[in-house]
């Protein structure tokens, strides 16, 4: 156990208490045993490369290049999605694919280069294979996009039938990548540190980071192998579909570097076993978000409410304090729309129960609250109390749904419920037997659902706070283990819970979000920040966390305003509200023992400029409707980076401390304390300051007020965005066109909280004069009241 080890044990056992902290040890004790006797022993090892090319075969989409000890299959998808895979490893089966394997570009063609290597041509992208297995991805035009060098890989540690290679789960191996000396680094799942990935080295590795982290923390919750690189030459996204532990070697390049030549940006990923396999998206961050989603699904829609403010707690003490929290907004006037209940609702911490000394009517509370327009949400924890008579664990002993070790014996955790037993949720049988398991927290009047504590966590003296790697796992019937299992645990468990809520309220969109998951974590609902420290860092980390998600094709997530564990300042809750008013998921929330986070706890200032903060948000939520339905059909994310539309503009992909929320407003959150006037870096066109009205143009940088009040948000000239009026029906707030240049927006109502096919309504907007005309796309009646703003505020459209 070394220094930093030692220290995280100590300060678990004080937050966990000494008889969980005794248990942690003989946990930790049992995991290194288990997997010292089950795993393969690492031996003497010998790197190996593919070798020459030896021929290749034509198949549709691409084909198969054969190297003196290795092959490489490459296909072509019809929207334009590149595929590579080394030594038969195939496409599928895939955690991350939505549904089967997309169909192929049958005009592709696979052809002899002149340096002995191959091209594969489409009308998209063009692949060149080298003679020794280096691979180029080109836009049509022949800019090269990234170059794969030849990967290598050791054999000596494969498990029998693995065979040592690429393809096989036993042999580790690593790429190294280079891509333009320009380019910028993004995604890779949740990081606190970005959204710009800088130098250094990213873990692969869903891990808990044990009660709050700050921006120098990494991994946490939910890592994904998905970059998204953006250089001058075009955008492509790569996804290295392998769930083992690995890590990926970052290294922005140079320009001018050396002898006047440029250094390229650099990409080593280092895996520990599975197939090397991977897929590349080229073209507009917008073509590629919508490649991405066509690939591994459309995310899922919230319902209406899930929109709204949401007010959560770990620490309530009990169905008094939950209605005097909810009186408290009323009184004053602040909209709210969900309370979230934290573990201690549960019986003793044990899952899908309820503390009915605390609750002794929890359905009663819940229909109460509905009465008002509040909704009830659970957090659901995977691990179960493994205690005989204990209904969850004898109906998962009876389906054998619990996660076993090479003996066939249950693996047990320790977690706040005590030492407990895991469902293993890559196995079909038990993602059905966990998904009827909702119908006991529905009944309660639970109207959505948090998933925590699933990268999965069991707390361990020292050694890592999951599963042993050696724990067995069913992989769909394939067989595995937890190395190959641990960063899919959190996924497969958001899809028990979203599809047996859609079997139990098919009438209904589940509302789910989650700690930990994977590539394709949207198709079953979103995700937060986990456990943000409270201060300046952790509400820094909080932005990066919500970018860096939604490039990798997870729309909806938000912070813990005010960060998990520690007191807030004023100052500091009220900018973390003001961030956190224009995040998809809207939610304070706070550690038991922490500090309040209601508006009014932190005096009238604070409490005045909140309501301003929930108003506007009340008003953008037809906005903020358009904007999921959007990302549903296309898969851009609601909360984009400055550069979204403008890409080669290099100072704005450098830009951290800012984002487009859809492309009509740009929001410039306060990130430091003191700060009452801050720069803002605008994309080309003309901006408008919302509250003063006043008109700047880009692309270039500018001053604007950012008083306490308020954070800074500007709006896209010609911009025509939906809002909520007076009335309480949609308007269209329209944003005065420049001179000579036109605008536009779309509207997509949300028809209620079922599956209804969604209506696209596209408007243009113009200038004639002084007028500004607004009109729909497809010739018909607006439909809306018109409001203009900017310089032609206030006249007729």
């Amino acid at each position: 156990m070394d220094g930093r080890d030692l220290v995280r044990s100590v300060r678990m056992i004080k937050a966990i208490g000494p008889a969980q902290g005794l248990r942690s040890v003989r946990t930790a004790w049992r995991a290194r045993r288990a997997d010292a006797l089950a795993l393969p022993r690492r031996t003497a090892e010998r790197a190996r490369v593919p070798g020459a090319a030896r021929g290749a075969e034509s198949q549709p989409g691409g084909g198969v290049i054969h190297f003196a000890r290795s092959s490489l299959r490459v296909r072509v998808a019809a929207g334009g999605a590149v595929f590579c895979g080394w030594d038969g490893a195939e496409p599928e089966p895939s955690y991350a694919l939505a549904g089967a394997c997309p169909e192929v570009d049958a005009r592709v063609v696979l052809e002899p280069d002149t340096d002995g290597g191959w091209r594969v041509v489409s009308e998209r992208v063009l692949v060149v294979v080298s003679r020794h297995g280096a691979v180029e991805v080109r836009t049509p035009g022949g800019a090269v996009l990234r170059r794969e060098l030849p990967p290598r890989w050791w054999e000596g540690m494969a498990e029998e039938g693995a065979g040592g290679r690429p393809g096989g789960g036993g042999a580790r191996w690593v790429q190294r990548a280079e891509v333009a000396a320009d380019a910028r680094f993004f995604g890779l799942g949740g990081r606190a540190h970005g959204p710009r990935l800088r130098d250094g080295v990213y873990r692969l590795w869903n891990t808990d980071p044990g009660g709050a982290f700050g921006p120098g923390d990494d991994p946490l919750s939910l890592t994904m192998p998905v970059q998204l690189v953006v250089a001058d030459a075009g955008t492509h996204l790569v996804f290295h579909d392998n769930s083992w532990d690995g890590r990926v070697t970052l290294r922005e390049g140079a320009e001018g570097a050396g002898s006047g030549h440029d250094r390229p940006g650099t990409c080593e990923l280092r895996m520990d076993g599975g197939p090397l396999r991977y897929w590349v998206l080229a073209g507009t961050p917008a073509r590629v978000l919508q490649g991405w989603t066509a690939l591994t699904g459309a995310p899922a829609l919230p319902p209406q409410w899930a929109l709204g403010h949401q007010h959560a707690r770990w620490g309530f003490d009990g169905e008094a304090e939950v209605r005097r929290v909810v009186a408290g907004y009323k009184e004053r006037e602040l909209p709210l729309s969900a309370v979230h209940l934290d573990i201690d609702h549960y019986d003793r911490h044990r899952v899908f129960t309820v503390d009915r000394q605390r609750y002794p009517d929890l359905a009663g509370l819940a229909r109460e609250l509905r009465a008002e327009g509040i909704r009830l949400v659970s957090v659901v924890d995977p691990a179960v109390k493994a205690e005989p008579g204990d209904a969850v664990y004898e109906g998962g002993a009876a389906a054998d749904a619990f996660v076993r070790d090479a003996r066939g014996q249950e693996v047990r955790g320790v977690v706040w419920a005590g030492e407990s037993v895991y469902p293993d949720f890559t196995d079909a049988r038990a993602r059905k037997w966990w998904g009827a398991l909702y119908a006991e927290r529905l009944a309660q009047g639970f109207s959505g659902f948090w998933h925590d504590m699933n990268e999965p966590v069991s707390f361990a003296a020292f050694g890592e706070r999951t599963l042993p790697r050696s724990a067995r796992h069913a992989l769909e019937g394939r067989g595995g283990d937890h190395r190959e299992a641990h960063n899919v645990y959190g996924l497969a468990m958001a899809r028990a819970g979203f599809e047996g809520l859609c079997e139990l309220r098919p009438a209904e969109r589940p509302f789910l979000f989650s700690r930990s998951g994977w590539a394709g974590m949207q198709r079953y609902g979103g995700s937060w920040s986990g456990d943000a420290a409270t201060g300046w860092p952790g509400l820094r980390a909080s932005l990066s966390l919500v970018l860096g998600m939604g490039l990798c094709g997870v729309p909806y997530s938000g912070p813990d305003i005010g960060g998990f564990s520690g007191v807030p300042s004023p100052e500091l809750y009220l900018r973390w509200f003001q961030l956190g008013s224009f995040m998809p998921l809207f939610r304070t929330h706070s550690a038991f023992g922490a500090g309040r986070r209601e508006p009014w706890e932190h005096g009238a200032e604070v409490l005045e400029a909140a309501r301003t903060a929930l108003r506007e948000r009340q008003r953008l939520l037809p906005y903020f409707e358009t904007l999921g339905q959007l990302a549903r059909l296309t898969g851009a994310p609601y909360v984009r980076p400055v550069w979204w539309s403008t890409p080669r503009d290099r100072a704005l992909r450098d830009c951290e401390d800012a984002f487009l929320l859809g492309d009509a407003l740009l929001v410039a959150p306060v990130l430091a304390a003191g700060v009452t006037r801050r720069p803002v870096r605008l994309p080309r066109g003309r901006w408008y300051d919302t509250a003063s009205g006043r008109a700047y143009d880009g692309p270039g940088q500018v001053w604007v007020e950012a008083p306490l009040s308020r954070i800074p948000v500007l709006a896209r000239a010609g911009a025509v965005l939906p809002v909520a009026g007076a009335d309480g029906g949609t308007e269209l707030e329209v944003w005065a066109p420049a001179a000579g240049r036109g605008g536009s927006g779309l509207v997509v109502p949300d028809a209620g909280d079922g599956w209804q096919r969604p209506t696209v309504e596209r408007f243009t907007s113009r200038r004639e004069g002084a007028r500004v005309v607004v009109e729909r796309r497809d010739g018909g009646a607006v439909g809306y009241p018109v409001r203009v703003r900017g310089p032609a505020e206030g006249t007729e459209a």
